[in-house]
């Protein structure tokens, strides 16, 4: 993916963090929104490794090496940051008071069904924090390429890795679009400057509902 294609994806999935929310950004792609949300908006970042209220990632230099995110970054601390244990992180997480969940895959189903821990034969430290806040948060988004380094589709009509959870993905937001996952399937929502419906269908491995109306670019 082009640094500029990986931007336009950063810049797009930071729209739906929204003042007032509580929301939880998982290890990768998903993390990287963070330079995207406005500094003025009032969201409560969490981090399942025990911090409410994250702040920007810092350079080596400027950080506190004892404050890092889940995914092992360097993180400032904003206004009202508060740090617990891991209980007390994970029951946030299970009582459902994130309002959103942004997490990687390395596939995402028509169903939304999500598969985002573990490719078999290689190494996985195992599923972390990702099922629980799957399975809890009251939206879940995934952030990721259209397509693996080899070219191959990562939204199909079914899954064939092992799954992280089933039926928990509202929205995917990729490199080429965006989609709502409904009863009636995947909802083309957006698509990126430059592709076409017929680009965009030749590499997505399931059928998608195209709205009549034009499309919003991003």
């Amino acid at each position: 993916m082009s640094s500029n294609a990986k931007a336009r994806l950063l810049k797009r999935a930071a729209v739906d963090i929204l003042g007032g929310m509580t929301v939880n950004l998982g290890i990768g792609l998903p993390t990287e929104v963070l330079q995207y949300v406005s500094p003025s908006t009032p969201v409560c970042l969490h981090s399942e490794n025990g911090i409410a209220g994250v702040g920007p990632v810092l350079s080596s230099e400027k950080a506190d090496r004892n404050l890092i995110d889940a995914g092992g970054a360097y993180v400032s601390c904003v206004p009202g940051t508060a740090f617990f244990d891991s209980a007390v992180s994970f029951a946030i997480v299970r009582s459902g008071r994130l309002d959103l969940s942004l997490l990687g895959a390395f596939q995402v189903a028509a169903n939304g069904d999500l598969a985002n821990w573990k490719i078999p034969g290689k190494f996985s430290p195992g599923m972390g924090g990702a099922i629980e806040l799957a399975q809890k948060a009251r939206r879940v988004g995934v952030v990721m390429m259209h397509t693996d380094s080899k070219g191959n589709p990562k939204i199909l009509s079914q899954c064939n890795l092992p799954l992280t959870a089933a039926g928990r993905v509202n929205r995917i937001y990729t490199d080429l679009a965006v989609f709502d996952v409904t009863a009636d399937g995947l909802y083309l929502r957006e698509i990126a400057d430059g592709t076409s419906i017929a680009a965009l269908e030749a590499v997505t491995g399931t059928a998608f509902h195209v709205p009549d109306q034009d499309l919003p670019r991003f």
